[in-house]
């Protein structure tokens, strides 16, 4: 079969069903051997549908096979809005080549209430937390933000509610949308901490705005955290140090930090705060400690932190190539330094800190052997000295940081 040939359509569908559709993506429907989607979808679409019917399957990557074997038979697959934004259209697109399909988007959920609202949209937060976790809002809780979030179903209001409040932020306001561009559609508007409605409708977003003057804390942007965000027993890269860490380990857009030696998990924490498509493997041989890392992944909006409970280098085994590597404790295991740095992808970053004068050593023979730098950095904070002030001096730590 020529790949020019577009036998996989995707269809972008509103609430207002076929009257949403232009001609070309009404023909695209009824000219489909299999007509792929949820059970509101087909509904929408019946009147055009001639050929087989096949509602998503739970999981949906089950239909794929059946989707993939009917090629180059046209197959339509139908989808809220704009198939690309929160759509099937990405996981398709993983499947399938896209000079071998046509796309028809509608109006997306977004777009819908940001015109309800009069928002502008390049300065909204837009995010799904349907089949994702409510905590990836967290970071976005910013003095005098809007935020337009695609619910799961009818309980993402309450939670979302429940959330807020939680963090202080029960002076925000929150729209329930329902039903957007259909006869159906109703919105209502109201302060977070007075939410009690209980007759939602399954299909819905949120719009909320977080007032400017809000006093909750939110989560800074900058890296280099104040130690109390992290519920830690001590085993914490403390925040001047982490500061100047986060920046030797230079993380980029979507890019995978290895952080061994895991403890309370606070580097690989800021490495994903950093943008929301990074992701961080850590490595931790203490369970106790895993678990507390994970709690402050949670609290601070970045659960997609994976942890591997297991003792390095032998836990590394298999792992995806990391973009940088961390190694906060454990440097000293055998092998550790050179399994690492074999395993960092080309133009990838190490970072190691020292308080030993064993690692110290170590660090010495791999910036011999590798290249890279060496810093030392000497912390001193004001503390009470009787009934007056002198400055305490913290571990001096040694870093040695290197590009592959």
């Amino acid at each position: 079969m020529s790949p020019s040939i577009s036998w996989l359509v995707i269809v972008g569908i509103t609430e207002k069903g076929v009257a949403s559709l232009d001609a070309e993506a009404r023909a695209a429907i009824s000219d489909a051997a299999l007509v792929v989607g949820g059970k509101r979808h087909l509904e929408l679409a019946k009147e055009l549908i001639r050929g087989e019917v096949l509602p998503w399957p739970s999981p949906p990557h089950d239909a794929f096979p059946k989707i993939l074997a009917m090629r180059p038979e046209s197959v339509c697959v139908l989808s809220t809005g704009d198939p690309f934004h929160y759509g099937m259209g990405a996981v398709l697109a993983r499947q399938v080549p896209v000079e071998e399909m046509r796309v028809f988007p509608a109006v997306s959920a977004f777009s819908l209430a940001a015109a309800r609202l009069g928002w502008v949209l390049q300065h909204t937060v837009m995010i799904g937390v349907n089949g994702r976790p409510l905590e990836r809002l967290i970071p976005y809780l910013q003095p005098g933000a809007r935020l337009i979030v695609l619910s799961a179903d009818e309980h993402t209001p309450q939670a979302v509610a429940t959330l807020l409040t939680k963090r202080g932020f029960g002076a925000a306001h929150m729209s329930i949308m329902e039903h957007l561009d259909s006869q159906r559609e109703r919105i209502r508007t109201m302060e977070v901490a007075s939410f009690a409605l209980t007759d939602i409708a399954r299909l819905n977003c949120l719009a909320i705005e977080i007032p400017a003057e809000a006093k909750a804390p939110s989560v800074p942007l900058a890296s280099g955290l104040e130690d109390d965000w992290f519920e830690h027993d001590g085993q914490l890269t403390k925040r001047e140090i982490r500061a100047v860490t986060l920046s030797a380990l230079a993380p980029r857009r979507g890019e995978l930090l290895w952080d061994i030696g895991l403890g309370a998990g606070s580097v690989a924490i800021e490495w994903l705060l950093a943008h929301p498509d990074n992701w961080a493997i850590g490595i931790e041989k203490d369970g106790e400690r895993a678990a507390r890392a994970a709690r402050n992944a949670a609290a601070l909006g970045v659960p997609n932190l994976r942890i591997i409970e297991g003792e390095a280098p032998a836990a590394l085994i298999g792992l995806e190539a990391p973009d940088a590597i961390f190694i906060g404790g454990g440097a000293t295991a055998e092998g550790m330094i050179e399994t690492a740095w074999n395993a960092l992808k080309p133009d990838g970053r190490m970072v190691i800190n020292a308080i030993s004068l064993e690692t110290e050593a170590l660090l010495l023979a791999a910036r011999k052997r590798y290249g890279g730098r060496l810093i030392r950095i000497g912390i001193e904070r004001a503390e009470p000295v009787g009934s007056m002030t002198g400055w305490r001096p913290a571990m001096t730590v040694t870093q040695w940081s290197a590009t592959k």
